[in-house]
Parts: C-alpha cells; structure tokens; sequence
C-alpha cells in the first residue's frame, strides 16, 4: 500500500533523510563486488584524494561523475566494482604535519624519521578518515570493504616489486641531472609539478670581455647571479653576427675565470644578443649543452637557495639579493650595458609557489621514452580513447616531449627506495627484501637510500595495485583492465599518462579503456576559485544547505565537453526547487494511488497516458545514450525537462479530469500511468539524485522493485512497444494551443484571473477534431471561458487579438475587455525609456578606467551584472512593445 500524503512529509528533510538512506545502502550490502557474479565488469578506481584532506569542489566533481556511472551500470545488471581509496601525499601530509609540530613546539628534525613517521601514522589514523565520511554525504556508492591507501601493506608491496622490476630492467637508474628543487619543501619534484607564473623581470645585457684581445661577447639573461656557474658562452653556428670558426675566450665577469665560445644549434638566433651563458648545473638545456661539448659542471646556488663558494664573495647570500648586489657590480665595473623590463613565465613549486631552483643533484629516474611511446601507440590503435577525443593531440605532444621522470623525493613520509649501499666495496642494492649484508662483499649494514618515491609513483601502480598485484588475485584477474577513468584534465600528466607507462609496461594492457576528462570547476563568473579572492565554494556547505541531490545535479548538468563549468549556490538552491517539485508531484501520485488495486477493471490508457509513457520511453533512451557517451550533461537536461515540463507541468494536468472522473476505469488506467510512469521516472532521475529517488521508490504501492532498493533495481531500457508516435503528435496540437494562449497572456499583461476567449483556425481535421474533443480542458490550461474552433479558410483575425501562427494553423487570442493596449503602450514605453538610461549610466562606468581600477572587484562585477539583466529586460520590453503596437495597427 502506498501512504497517504497525509502521512508523508511535506517536504523532502535532507538534513534527516540522506544519512538514514545511505546506512540502508550499507546495511543491504549493496555497494559489494562479487568477482564470482553474473554481468559484464564496469570497473572504476577512484582518483585517490590526499588522506588529510577535504572535500572541495574537484573532488565533488569528479565523484559525482563516477556515481552516475557507477549506479546508472549497477542498474543495467553489469558486474560494477568502485574501488575507493586514498593517498598518502607525501609532500603536503608532511608539510601538515610538520606545521602541526610546530604548534607543538618540537620539529621533524628534533624527532628523529622514526618518531615523525609514527606523528604522521597517528595524524593519519586521526584524520585521514575525514574524506572519506565526505564522500558519503555526496552520495559515493563505492565497495567501502575494498578500500586502500597507498601506503597500505599491499600496496607497499606493489610499490616495490615494480621499482625492483624496473631497476633489474635498466628503466630505473640512479644519475647526475638536472632537477627541480623546492628550496622550500627540500625536495626535487618532477616537471609536470612544477607550475609557470607570469612574472615582472629584468633582462641584463652583460659584457664578457675578450681574452688576448679577442671579440667582447654580450649576453642577455634574467638570472645574473647564475654567473658564477658559467663554463660556456654559446651562439648558433649559423648565427651570422659571429665567426664561423677559430677559438675565442672571453672572461667571466666579476671572476678570474676564463671560459671558452662553443657553437650549438641550440642557440636561439632571436633572443637578446643570440649569445647564450651557458650555466649547465643550474639549467637542463645547457646542461646537455655541456654534455655535448664535454663541458665542467659548477654549481653555484645550493639546496637552501643561497649561493655557493663558486660566487666567491657572493657565498651565503639569498638569490635575490645576490642578483641586486651582482648588478650593482656589474654596473660599477661597465660590464652591465643595459637593463630592459621583461615580462616572462617563472616555475613555482605547485604546492608552497617558492620559485624553483634547477639544480644538479644525484636522483632516481625511470627511463621514459619507451613506456611513452608504448602509452601512445595505445591511444593511437584505439585501445584507449580520451573524452573528449580533443585532448588526444595534447596527449601526444606532451608524449613526444616527455623527459626522465625524476622520482626520488628528499622526505621522509612516503614509500622508501628500496635501494642500499655498500660502504665497504660502494655497490648499490637493490632488492625485494630488506638486507642484513652485502652481496658482493659481505660487509655488514649496508645503508638505506634516505629519500623517499614520488607520490605519483604508488599512484601510477594504483588501477592494479588495488585489485591485489603482485598476487595474481581473482579480482585482479576479473577486473583488470579497468573500464573509465574520470578526473579532470589538469592531471592528465602528473596521473592519466603514468597509470598507462605503468599499466602496460607491468600487467602488459592498459589500465582503462577510456578515459573522461571533465572540466574545472569555478565561480558563478567563471573565475577560479581561491582563497585570496574570497571566491571559494565550500561544498560541505552547499550539502547543508540544500542537500547532495541539488548540488549533485548542478555539477552534472554543466559536465559537458567545456573546460569551464560554474557553480553558485543561486544554481544549487534552483535544483533545491526542482527536488520541492518532485516531492511535490510524488504527493499528488501517491494521493491517487492510496488503496490501489493493480487488479481493478481499467480502460485501455487514454491519449494523456499513451503520450506520457512515449515520452518516458523516449527520456529512457535519450539518458541511456547520453551516459553511456559521458554527456552528463545531456543525460541531467533530458530528465530535468521531462519530469519537469512534461510529467508536472503537463500529464498531471491532463491526468486530472479522468481521476476525479466518473469513469472508474478510465480512472483505474490513469492511476496505472501514474504509477508505472512515476516509477520510472525515479528510476531514470536515480543515477543523478539517488537519495530523495530512493526515499520516494519506498513509498510506492505494490513494491515496484520487489521491495528491491531502487539503486539496486533495473534501469529502464526503450521499449518499441511503448513508442508511440500518434500519441506525441496528438498531444502536441494540444500542447501548442496552451503555449500560444499562455504566451499571448505573458506578452501582453493579462492579468492571471482574466478569462479569454480564444479562436482556433485550422484546416488540418486531426487538429480541430483533437482540439475540440478536448475543450473542456484546454479552457482550464488556458484560463479560457470559451474556445471556438473553426476549419472556414474566409476566417479573419480578430482586430484586437494577438495571434500565433502554427505548423498546422493559427490561435488567436481577442484583448479586448482585458486590457488597456493603449494604457499599455504608454507602460511599455515609460518602462523601456528608463532602462535605456539606466543602461547607457551603466555602460559609461565600466567604459571609465578610473571606476575599473578603483573599485573592488565584486561591485564592478555586480555592476555587469546588472547592466547584463537591464539589457535582458530592455529586450523583453521591445519585443511586447512590437507586439501591441501590431495589435494596435490591426485594430486601425
């Protein structure tokens, strides 16, 4: 039996219902895998987040995105796994920690490794199951008993076997280079981490005199303090400014040091003087520069960003004031020819945005050109496809450009190479197993390498370290590959493209078969979010105040192919409303079908319920089509519009008049529609707002699902036989009589309790046949108090009417005794005055430079705004200007 709307709430309480709904999941076990069961595998690994994290609006994204797929692929009986899970995070959960100690009054360093890492295992166990609880709230329908950390036993375990794999392989390697140093965080970090500002410089224009009276050699470069490392100036061979031949030696400003000219095509022939300082332990192009021409390396600015005893009386100074202090120099000695402002990119550490330091250091690397190339040819042969496919050329040439992954990290939170040394005979061990000795010698206590892998590194492995690699597992068998992949495109390098070197290089096939990249979340304005500019959306908040459903439904609707997608709580709160809707439309259903009797005598269904479960059968195929090729947004419009424009705003309507009938069975069979229709309809909406769905399915008559969770309950399928062509046309001359009286009330001001009179013409016979069978209750869509039909080709338009020309016909609606059109013609007219003039002040402040650079940034935005809704308005007031003083006309 269903429950009277007596006894349902009058709204749907969020605040109450979505936790008591999401335990019910849990408590029926509906989220579990079973590699042993029937259908398809759908297999997603979510994106692990940081484990001191918090939700924020990616992860709400990208979580929401994978629960349609997820749900929408449960529903349509494939075998679907969701395996959830978090990183560790080396560098920000240790930076966390270490600003935490220092609340405390203690440090990493006064601790000691072991004693920090048992800190960060207590913080982690403390508040690393916070995210997790978040993603819940969101609705996060994972296989909770499979979940891991990348620093979880098993996964160490995996972590280990791939880097020992690769090391006795050669693609792991220990070198010299070139590498990105944080001087903050006191780690190199790979180049994918490294972020690009734009920054205000100089460039100085040097002199290198000649040695032996040789040529003077000026060059150009924003970075003088790197001097002091020059081995080398360089130009181009075929630069013509310079000899193609013969030995020159110039002198190494503010040292004693000569250095020689080399020629290498590398030179840029257009960039200042087209002579290039050649620094190769602070630059990785003149390093290999150096390496070409067999060159020293020296190094002049050290780990902490101060520079070296190679600056002689420069040692100790910090890199900015070492430039000022060498261009003063410079200048005192007439070696500085010029200054010139120079606007440029700078890298940044991605996560304190201290300036890099390239520096040469002693790192581990994994060989990447082949794994590249082996991840390209995958994309290529269609073995893996990028959504949207445009991201593939990105993809591509990031590939083709790729350098060795530097994947040592100096830290001491994170998985720890598995790599000792011999101090005895110096070799390097490499191994499975921690060992008590030396191979080669048997010198006892070889010494651990102290650095740390790169987060990145564990969460390449993740797509089969989760399903229980190295062990060959039933999951890993059943599940792997993995079906999707769903993140955000700003990743695609640091995560998507190792997962795939990794995947295929180790299980031998791709990790996925497509990957999903979706767009980045921002303001309202399309601004990105940041604390600095107050703009931030916090989406535990948005969760309070209006639930997961609406929030879900805002993100899904905008994840379209665009890069852009903007969230406000304005957008949210209007899903709130379409949620206040269906609760609405459930009480009137659920009113109709209090004591219903599936067994009762029913009339075959009517045209309203032919029409509506066309309609439905056709939104059944459209959200179908439209997951299954990633539109989400497609699929949230498709089933916004039906269950809003058509099922509320239409079929209830048209459903009235047969269930307050005398006829109890055409009553019987709309109560029938109703609710097989409705049923449905929870069905098609669940993927994207599972909770009030699933509060609803459970109050249906008749158990719908055989008292099955709807989550857990089939997705419907088309169904030809519910096609119904006749039905859709049918009711559309219905439907188009309505709009054209409804328009003609809105464009013209009739007041709501008015009643028209409107007039149909139309020679088509199924038209006026349709129109006139159901006048009773076009007159009350319409607010109507008579309809007249007519088929007489002499028909005239009434002079006081607003007229609608149809496809099959004309709808005329007579103004007369409804307004003043005059009256209203001066309305119209004083209204658009004012807003020409409030839009021409508006237009000359955000014309004035003063106005833009002196007031805050959201009165400015508030003003375009405005200026933008006064533009609207002006537009809708032309168009019902035009509109009566056509009436007028007609009128003579």
């Amino acid at each position: 039996m269903s429950q009277s709307p007596e006894h349902i709430e009058k709204s749907f309480d969020h605040l109450v219902a979505e936790g008591r709904i999401y335990k019910l999941w849990e408590a029926q076990d509906a989220f579990r895998a079973d590699p042993d069961g029937p259908g398809e595998p759908f297999v997603i690994v979510i994106p692990p987040p940081n484990v001191t994290g918090s939700l924020h609006m990616g992860h709400a994204l990208d979580v929401t995105l994978q629960d349609i797929l997820v749900r929408y692929h449960r529903m349509m009986g494939f075998n679907t796994l969701w395996v959830p899970g978090t990183d560790h995070a080396g560098i920000a959960t240790q930076a966390v920690v270490e600003r935490y100690l220092e609340g405390q009054g203690t440090s990493r360093l006064k601790l000691g490794r072991e004693a920090f890492l048992e800190r960060v295992w207590q913080w982690k166990e403390e508040f690393g199951g916070r995210i997790i609880g978040q993603l819940k709230r969101l609705g996060a329908s994972c296989d909770w008993s499979r979940e891991r950390f990348t620093m979880d036993p098993g996964l160490s375990r995996a972590v280990r076997e791939v880097f020992v794999s690769l090391y006795e392989e050669g693609l792991i390697y220990r070198g010299d280079y070139v590498v990105n140093w944080c001087p903050r965080c006191h780690t190199a970090i790979s180049d994918i981490e490294v972020e690009h500002e734009e920054r205000d410089d100089l460039l100085y224009h040097i002199r290198y005199d000649g040695v032996d009276g040789g040529r003077s050699l000026t060059v150009a470069t924003t970075r003088p303090e790197t001097l002091f490392g020059d081995v080398a100036v360089a130009i181009n061979p075929s630069d013509p400014r310079y000899p193609k031949e013969g030995e020159l030696r110039v002198r190494l400003p503010l040292t004693d040091r000569v250095i020689p000219l080399v020629r290498d095509p590398y030179v840029d022939l257009e960039f200042g003087t087209g002579a290039l300082k050649v620094t190769p332990a602070h630059d990785i192009n003149d390093f290999n520069i150096a390496l070409r021409h067999g060159l020293p390396m020296v190094e002049c600015i050290d780990k902490d960003g101060l520079l070296t005893e190679a600056a002689g009386p420069y040692r100790g100074l910090g890199v900015d004031e070492a430039r000022v202090r060498v261009a003063q120099d410079l200048g005192a000695q007439g070696l500085l020819e010029k200054t010139e402002p120079l606007r440029h990119k700078v890298g940044v550490c991605y996560r304190c945005r201290t300036v890099i330091e390239p520096l040469l250091s002693l790192q581990w690397f994994v060989r990447t050109k082949g794994l590249a190339e082996a991840a390209s040819g995958s994309v290529r042969d269609g073995r893996v496809a990028f959504v949207p496919k445009t991201w593939e050329r990105t993809f591509f040439d990031w590939m083709g450009n790729i350098r060795d992954w530097c994947i040592s990290r100096q830290l001491w939170w994170g998985h720890r190479i598995p790599a000792w040394y011999c101090h005895s005979c110096g070799k390097t061990i490499v191994s499975r197993e921690d060992p008590d000795k030396c191979p080669d010698c048997g010198a006892d206590a070889p010494e651990r390498d102290p650095d740390v892998l790169d987060t990145w590194f564990s969460s390449a492995l993740w797509p089969f370290s989760t399903l229980g690699f190295p062990e060959k597992t039933k999951e890993l068998g059943r599940y792997y590959p993995t079906t999707v992949l769903v993140t955000g495109f700003d990743i695609i390098f640091f995560w998507v493209a190792r997962m795939m070197m990794m995947g295929l290089k180790v299980m031998g096939d791709v990790p996925f078969r497509t990957v999903c990249l979706h767009p980045l979340v921002r303001d309202a304005q399309g601004r990105k979010m940041s604390k600095s500019k107050g703009n931030v959306i916090d989406p535990l908040s948005i969760i309070d105040r209006h639930g997961s459903d609406p929030f879900r439904f805002a993100l899904a609707s905008q994840a379209g192919s665009a890069r852009d997608l903007k969230i406000s709580d304005e957008r949210v709160a209007g899903y709130s409303r379409f949620v206040n809707k269906l609760w609405n439309a459930a009480r009137f259903t659920l009113s109709h079908l209090e004591n219903l009797d599936p067994g009762s005598p029913a009339s075959a269904p009517g045209l309203p319920g032919r029409w509506i479960r066309s309609r439905a059968n056709g939104c059944a195929r459209e959200v179908a089509e439209a997951i299954s090729g990633f539109h989400f947004d497609r699929a949230a419009d498709s089933v916004y519009h039906f269950i809003r424009d058509e099922f509320c705003d239409w079929f209830l309507e048209l459903a009235k008049p047969l269930l307050y009938g005398e006829d109890k069975a055409q009553a019987q069979s709309a109560r029938m529609d109703l609710l097989k229709v409705f049923g449905k309809t929870l069905a098609l909406l669940h993927p994207v707002m599972p909770f009030v769905t699933e509060e609803l399915w459970g109050k249906l008559p008749g158990a719908p699902g055989n008292g099955r969770l709807l989550m857990l309950s089939p997705f419907p399928v088309f169904e030809p036989s519910e096609h119904d062509p006749d039905a859709e046309r049918d009711i559309g001359f219905l439907m188009d009589t309505v709009r054209a009286v409804r328009q003609a009330r809105g464009d013209f001001g009739v007041p709501p309790g008015a009643k028209v009179s409107p007039v149909v013409a139309t020679a088509d016979p199924l038209a006026k046949g349709l129109i006139e069978a159901h006048a009773p209750l076009l007159l009350k869509l319409m607010g109507a108090q008579k309809l007249d039909v007519t088929d007489d080709p002499a028909a005239v338009k009434p002079g006081d009417a607003a007229e609608a020309i149809l496809p099959w016909g004309k709808v005329w609606t007579p103004l007369s005794g409804q307004i003043d059109l005059k009256q209203e013609k001066a309305r119209l007219d004083k209204e658009g005055d004012k807003l020409s003039k409030d839009i021409a002040a508006a237009e000359a402040k955000l014309s004035n430079q003063g106005y833009l650079s002196k007031a805050p940034a959201d009165v400015v935005e508030e003003t375009r705004d405005r200026l933008a809704a006064m533009r609207a308005r002006l537009e809708g007031v032309r168009h019902s200007q035009g509109l009566v003083a056509r009436v007028l006309g007609d009128m003579g």
